[in-house]
């Protein structure tokens, strides 16, 4: 990953997250994340998807990685976090992720079940 390095260091970026999607078909993708913290690469699990709505999913990712970041999360955990909630994203129509942050930590916990309970 050293294009996270090479950013860093070009633009003097204290973090570098990369979303890391691996193309199975048009609606299933394996989904994982990395977070280049200056010093330490943290990778993601990685989620198999079956893609409803692509729309948001890179939104999610973003806003995930940012609350996560400000709650005081480790860089490990804030991968996660991201990727979780792009995943679950992924799985909902619209440009709206609607699923709560106990939802997010659940699945980032390793609850894979897939299932959104509300």
């Amino acid at each position: 990953m050293s294009v996270a390095k090479q950013l860093a260091d070009k633009f003097g970026f204290e973090k570098v997250a990369i979303t890391l999607r691996t193309s199975i078909s048009a609606s299933d993708n394996d989904w994982a994340g990395m977070l280049y913290d200056g010093e330490n690469y943290c990778f993601s699990k990685s989620y198999h998807l079956h893609i409803v709505d692509r729309v948001g999913g890179g939104d999610s990712f973003g806003g995930g990685l940012i609350y996560a970041l400000l709650s005081g999360k480790s860089t490990q955990d804030a991968i996660e976090f991201a990727v979780a909630a792009s995943a679950l994203k992924h799985s909902i129509e619209g440009d709206y992720n609607r699923v709560s942050v106990a939802e997010v930590e659940k699945l980032a916990g390793g609850d894979g079940s897939g299932r959104v309970q509300r």
